[in-house]
């Protein structure tokens, strides 16, 4: 058997001796709802978001007062001064303490509450940025999905075609067999069989991949069946007018919905409130604080009159009196003992408070503030420059999908008349061919044009459909089949 036999005999195996099997069907409405769950990018995106709106809580709990206890204890050996006594002593001993201290911004020019606006535009903007990676997203996906309805009617298209052409091989052979055409007919025809099987292999394998694309975009096991719920009829979807879409009209409209223009605005304003914040550092700040604590020393001590000893007489010398030496005696003297004051009388004793004011004035910092001052100016340019690229960008997109759109309808409507015309040839020739009027050559040529008016058909079908949704995104920053 020749090589063009066998893959044709494959391919016919394929197509019609394959069973059928049930799939679950996904919708376009099903495909978005599980991409908007799972994607790794809206994940991504979630975040961010999510981080934007920790870092505005923090700045709004900055306005409270800052707390911190400490405790600490510890060995001391050598001369030291003791922390309860404050004399210096030789010895080892144990000592602790505790405090607990506070401190107030009262007045800072506004740095704060400009740092906590700054941070809640911020928030704002990633959370149009999250709706911006949705809306995508959904537009991907629709995109995607359009791409395997496209690629699902090549394959059909690529069938026919081969069906064709296997139809065209019987008959040639029983008139070879009949010795009315020459065997170099079937040839030539086996040989369109295989160039024909290699083309339904193509849109086989594009088919698969843009499966795979789709999966990508939903997160979703390779491995598991995926097949889209293929609209009734593609070409009764709803699309807009081309009056409905004028390009200024969706630049108007894009300008109201579209979330990174909103993102933009949103930043600027930011960038500008901390330029403030910035502006406010260079000045002087007023803060309050108050603490309070106590210590504990193990060589602080006091008497203990509990432990007496004496009295004790010292003799301070002799005198003579009348030819006899008498002692003379000092006052009686007692030892008094001494113990380590309590832990907890020494924590009472030795408790302090402490109030105050502090007026902090910036002179000179190495230009740190004045440099902070110069970016926050430049961000805020930056980010302006940010918003006319974006509208630059988006506008621009907006009139080139518009030349797009209206190029494909032309080009539509010229492949759907160029179907018509080769179908029309296409049957003439196929008369001639069964009369033995047509050469096989001839006939084969004018077969695959009107499989390439077919292809060019469908293929422009969809990228009219698209160019179409495309500007309906724009407008309106969704999309449905």
């Amino acid at each position: 058997m020749s090589l063009q036999k066998f893959t044709g005999a494959i391919l016919v195996l394929f197509m019609f001796a394959a069973p059928a099997v049930a799939q679950d069907t996904w919708s376009l409405q099903r495909c978005v709802d599980y991409a908007l769950a799972n994607n790794i990018s809206v994940k991504q995106q979630d975040v961010q978001k999510r981080l934007a709106d920790l870092t505005l809580k923090q700045s709004q709990m900055s306005q409270l007062p800052n707390l911190n206890g400490a405790a600490g204890g510890g060995l001391n050996f050598g001369r030291n001064a003791d922390p309860a006594t404050y004399a210096f002593v030789t010895k080892s001993y144990f000592a602790s303490d505790l405090n607990l201290t506070m401190d107030l911004t009262i007045f800072n020019w506004f740095t704060k509450r400009n740092t906590i606006a700054a941070n809640k535009l911020e928030a704002q903007a990633n959370g149009f940025l999250m709706e911006k990676a949705r809306n995508d997203l959904g537009f991907n996906v629709a995109n995607a999905f359009l791409q395997i309805l496209l690629y699902k009617e090549q394959v059909k298209v690529n069938e026919v075609q081969v069906k064709l052409t296997l139809n065209s091989l019987e008959n040639t052979k029983k008139l070879v067999q009949a010795g009315s055409v020459p065997e170099s007919n079937q040839a030539d025809l086996e040989a369109s069989l295989a160039q024909d099987s290699t083309n339904l292999v193509t849109a086989q394998n594009n088919e698969i991949l843009s499966v795979l694309q789709m999966k990508a975009l939903l997160n979703l096991g390779f491995d598991i069946p995926f097949q889209p719920e293929v609209p009734a009829n593609i070409a009764s979807l709803p699309l807009p007018r081309m009056d409905e879409v004028a390009p200024e009209m969706v630049y108007s409209a894009a300008l109201a919905t579209y979330p990174l223009i909103k993102t933009d605005e949103l930043r600027i304003q930011s960038a500008k409130k901390a330029l403030a914040a910035a502006k406010g550092a260079l000045y002087p700040s007023l803060s309050f604080s108050a603490g309070m604590g106590t210590q504990y020393s193990e060589n602080y001590s006091e008497r203990d009159f509990s432990n007496i000893k004496g009295p004790f007489i010292d003799t301070l010398g002799t005198v003579k009196v009348g030819g006899g030496d008498y002692d003379v005696l000092g006052r009686p003297r007692y030892d008094v003992g001494s113990r380590t004051i309590p832990f907890n009388t020494q924590l009472s004793n030795n408790f302090y408070q402490n109030v105050g004011l502090r007026l902090r004035i910036p002179i000179l910092n190495g230009w740190q503030q004045r440099t902070a001052v110069n970016r926050a100016k430049l961000d805020v340019y930056n980010k302006e420059l940010t918003r006319d690229l974006d509208n630059q960008k988006l506008r621009q997109d907006i009139y080139t999908a518009h030349a797009n759109a209206i190029a494909a309808i032309q080009k539509y409507s010229a492949s759907s008349v160029g179907v018509t015309s080769a179908q029309k040839s296409f049957d003439f020739a196929t008369k001639r061919y069964n009369l033995g009027l047509l050469n096989t050559i001839d006939y084969i040529t004018i077969q695959t044009k009107l499989f390439k008016a077919q292809i060019d058909k469908v293929s422009a079908q969809y990228d009219y459909i698209f160019k179409m949704k495309l500007l309906e995104f724009y407008r309106d920053q969704k999309i449905a089949l």
